[in-house]
This record gives structure tokens, sequence and C-alpha cells, in this order.
């Protein structure tokens, strides 16, 4: 298995060069140079394993056994997965109305994102312990990334962590979760401006190949490949809880930000998933607007919502499913990108469109409104309150049911409600007392703060200058 870039500039790079690069050096993103299809029979016999099991079956697909034998990509996952606070690692709840949650937030940071960075701090350790090369990470987070980047790495002797996060546009439990971390391999900066535009400052960085290739950068928020493969799993264990005998079409629905979650999706339907695909969105809408009219473009700002890891205007992870439903045509994906990235507005053309819509069937608007209603509805109807990302999905479902749709589904619950008690307020229901918040919001933090007037790029550039000035001295 080998790995080319969106847009043609990188070819035949292998898995450990996936999982250490960032942007490609064109300035696209990776992806596999071919998709597989599974049999019927595979997808009968992956229905019967557990999520561990399953995981270890998808991810053989795409990593060569020349670099990860299987036996220790085994380990890797197992390991991986330990740290989760059930075996299940993603149980399944079932409420009135049909209401069908996949939970995935029961790892270190209580949200989705630890399921595949727990695996790729696993692949990261393996690989630099074999090289003992020092890598730094950077990160942008929209608030839950950040926080499960840390808990992946910090601590391992040849890895830095550098997260940038939005200030004042995360709730406060995800902000603690990054500024309370105070291993020596983990620097936060909180950066006044929003999500969006602390990716428009990394690129540039990662972009600028002599400082990239002598600080050996890279990331692990959703650009990096490794992310993608491991929610790929999502996909399959979701359709085989609603279709165990492979036998029916199932809708999966998605909270989306910047699109990593679905790209996913997009790759477990190209390997042969009988599912359908929902995004649901906040009012910040390019995503609806680009599968639904094809109108890419940015709006003239972020509006924050409830939904904060969901506020997002630039979802960088669309190029990737250009890629995947033209049938790897790079020089299109290229053209479109470099459009949008001149002029902030590109039109996606039909036929492309027409492709993308097949698999995301349809896209959903949640106002603010929505999800305070969709949580109290499920609260009163059986206590059970969802976080405000996964309520969007929810609505989305309620939406359906109350309409006479019956069409088999099941929502991705993308992070536990402890992590928004803004969102519990703000719909009126009672704020459950949890141990773990109360301990978080008790440690000592971290961080240093960037003003709109200074220098990020600067700022970006000294600090992993200073990482790499003191790990050469021997002083860490």
């Amino acid at each position: 298995m080998k790995y080319c870039s969106t847009r043609g500039g990188v070819s035949d790079a292998t898995f450990e060069e996936a999982v250490f690069t960032g942007y490609a050096a064109d300035g696209g993103i990776l992806l596999p140079q071919e998709i597989q299809p599974v049999s019927m029979e595979t997808l009968k016999a992956w229905s019967k394993l557990s999520f561990v099991e399953l995981a270890k079956e998808i991810m053989q697909l795409f990593i060569s056994n020349d670099e990860i034998p299987t036996a220790d990509l085994k380990d890797l996952v197992d390991r991986a997965f330990a740290t989760f606070s059930t075996p299940e690692v993603a149980p399944v709840t079932r409420l009135k109305d049909d209401v069908t949650i996949l939970e995935l937030f029961h790892g270190r940071t209580w949200a989705f994102k630890d399921v595949a960075l727990s695996c790729v701090g696993q692949f990261i350790n393996y690989f630099c312990s074999k090289s003992k090369k020092h890598y730094t990470i950077i990160v942008g987070t929209s608030g839950d990334t950040g926080s499960a980047a840390i808990e992946a790495v910090r601590g391992l002797p040849w890895v830095d962590i550098v997260v940038l996060l939005p200030r004042g546009r995360t709730s406060l439990v995800q902000e603690r979760q990054m500024t309370s971390v105070l291993d020596d391999n983990v620097h936060v900066f909180r950066v006044d401006g929003t999500s969006d535009d602390l990716d428009l400052v990394i690129k540039p960085v990662f972009m600028d190949g002599e400082f990239r290739a002598r600080h050996l950068l890279t990331s692990i928020n959703s650009i990096n490949w490794a992310r993608i493969l491991v929610q790929i799993v999502h996909y399959f264990y979701a359709y085989f809880q609603m279709s165990p005998d492979c036998d029916k079409t199932v809708e999966i629905v998605v909270p989306t930000g910047a699109c990593g979650n679905v790209t996913s999706g997009c790759i477990a339907s190209k390997m042969g998933l009988p599912a359908r695909l929902v995004c649901a969105v906040t009012c910040n809408d390019i995503v609806a607007r680009a599968v639904s009219r094809g109108d890419y473009s940015v709006s003239a700002g972020v509006t924050p919502t409830l939904a904060p890891a969901m506020d997002i205007q630039i979802p960088y992870n669309m190029e990737r499913i250009w890629h995947v439903f033209s049938g790897g045509d790079w020089k299109l994906v290229r053209s479109l990108m470099d459009q949008f990235e001149l002029t902030g507005a590109v039109q996606v053309p039909a036929d492309l469109r027409d492709k993308i819509s097949a698999v995301i069937c349809e896209t959903y608007v949640v106002s603010d409104a929505t999800v305070t209603a969709t949580m109290r509805r499920l609260w009163e109807d059986g206590h059970y309150l969802p976080c405000p990302h996964t309520a969007t999905a929810v609505a989305y479902h309620l939406h359906k049911w109350d309409s006479g749709n019956r069409d088999p589904r099941i929502c991705i619950a993308t992070a536990s409600v402890a992590k928004f008690r803004e969102a519990v307020e703000a719909a009126q229901l009672p704020v459950a007392a949890d141990g773990r918040v109360d301990e978080l919001l008790k440690r000592p933090t971290r961080y240093r703060d960037l003003e709109k007037d200074e220098d990020w790029d600067r700022a970006i550039r000294d600090a992993v200058e200073d990482i790499n000035r003191r790990r050469a001295s021997g002083n860490c």
C-alpha cells in the first residue's frame, strides 16, 4: 500500500511517511493510491467482530506487513484501546423513537478523536523508537483534537507537540484539557482568532520545505492519513450494529466540521460498505452548501455556536472527498483548490457533486435552538444527555422520525456532554456532578497567549526552534 497527494505532486509514499506528513510538499494531503473493495463474504465475517478486532482487520489492508508486521500491529492496537473506559470501546445506546447512538467518547479526553489518536500515538512511538528521530507536531484545534493529540503523545521521548487553540471559542473543559498538561514535551498557545485562522497560519509553516525538513514537522489532526484510516472502523462497526446480516442500507449521521470523519465514511463506502452518510452541520454551513449546491465558498466570518468543534469555514478534508469521488483526478482537485485558496470560493462541477451526493445523501443545518431542544427531548424521554455536537445528528434523526421516515439510522456521538456545561445550561437542564471535571478545573495550567497584533507565524517558528535547540543540547 502506497500513498499519494490529492494534488499530484507526491506519490508512492509509505505508511510511515504518511504518518509523519501533515500537508504534502505540493500543498495537498495524502490518500491511498488505490482503495480496494471488500467482498460481501468479508463484510459478513467482519460483522461478528468486536470493535478492536475489526480495527485490526481494516488497518491491515492499508499498512504493509513490511512496515509493521501483523503481530506488532495487533499489539499496537491492543495498547491503544486499553486506555478506554469500556472494553467495547464504542458502545451503542438505543433510546425512544429509534434513536441509536454510537458512543465514541470513552477515551481519555472524552471525545471521538481519542479513538484514532490513541492509535496514531502508538504508530508514532513505534516508528520513532526505531529511527531515533525527534519530531515536532503542530496542531491547530477547534476543540477536541488538541487535547486528544496531547494525550496521545505526552511524555513520549521522541516527540514534542505544539497546540494552538482559539481562545474563547472552545468550552472551558476543552481548554483545560490542553492547558493543564505540564509535560515537558507539550506546548500550548491560546490564540485570539478562530480555528480557521489557525489553519491559515500553520499551513505556510508546513509549506516551507526547508524548515519542515530541518525540524521534522508533522501534524496529527485530520490532515494526517492515519487519523482517517482509524476512523474508517467507525463506519463499518456502526453499520454492523444496524444490519448484522449486511442486508440493509443504513444511514450514518455524522456531526461535521473539517470533514475528516465523514471522509473516512466516504472511503468506507468506496470499500463497499452499503451505507449512506448524512452531514449534520451548524450555521457555519459550507459543507452543506458544497454537497447540496456545489457552492464551496467561505462566509464573511465564523459564527460561534453551542457546538464549537463544528464552527469551521474551511473544511480542508473536502479535497480528499473530491479526490475519492473524481477517481483520483488530482488535476481537477488542484485546480479547484488553487481557485479556492486564491478567491475563497469555487463551484464544484455538477458531475462530481452528483457522485458525492450518491454517498453523502443529505446535509442538515442545525441551529442552537434545535440543539437545545434536542438535548431536552432526549433528557425528558430517557434521561440521556447528548453533547451539542451529537445533538445535531440526533436532531436530523428526529426530524426524519417525526415525518414518518423509519429507515435504519445510527448517529455518531462525538463527545461526552461533560465537556460542554455551557450547552447544558443553555438547554436549561441540570448539570450533573462529575468528579473528572472538578479535578480537571483544579489543576495548574501552562500556556502562552497570542494576540491579534502579534506575528503568529514567527511565534510558531520560534517555538519550534527553541524546542529543537533544547533537544540538541540535551536540555529537554
